[in-house]
């Protein structure tokens, strides 16, 4: 094995690619003063004292400007029933923001997502470069949970839900 060929020849690149459609996530959308936002499966949480989290955004992405420039954002962990919500936020050129029923502006300039899972106000601590993408930190400073509604997640290129493990009732006997 080396670095330029993974088990019988496969690139390191394709293995990544292979390797995280395996990798179940939780699907969120990130949203800034603009507005803009979009769907994220990059969202990992970094640190209980003081809350923070992270995400990955391209470079590429119509939304770098306004993160890169921003001091905060808000991330929605969207509901099982969101599907609809992350495709549009994935799809560019879509007209994100058009449907007013479905979001307000906080006081602070940032678009909030009705009916999601969970919501966190960020402001921005750090900015990292990461190859074509920029790692971004935030310090959760507001937020609400709504525990009614089960998380979206995304696996191997497409949608889902939770479903309990059938050991779990043999583990609560």
């Amino acid at each position: 094995m080396s670095a330029e060929t993974i088990d019988g020849g496969e690139q390191p690149r394709d293995v990544f690619l292979a390797a995280f459609r395996r990798h179940a996530a939780g699907v969120a959308v990130v949203t800034a003063p603009g507005p803009v936002g979009f769907t994220a499966t990059s969202l990992t949480s970094m640190s209980l004292d003081p809350p923070l989290l992270s995400f990955g955004i391209s470079v590429g992405s119509s939304s770098w400007p306004a993160i890169r420039d921003a001091d905060g954002f808000v991330v929605h962990i969207l509901a099982g029933g969101q599907r609809d919500v992350a495709e549009l936020f994935a799809r560019k050129g879509a007209d994100r923001f058009g449907d007013r029923e479905r979001w307000e502006s906080l006081p602070t300039g940032e678009p909030l997502l009705y009916g999601t899972a969970a919501w966190m106000l960020c402001r921005i601590q750090e900015r990292f470069i990461a190859g074509d993408h920029r790692l971004i930190v935030g310090r959760v400073v507001e937020g609400h949970v709504d525990s009614a509604h089960p998380p979206l997640l995304y696996h191997d290129g497409d949608f889902g839900v939770l479903a309990p493990h059938p050991s779990n009732e043999t583990r609560r006997s």
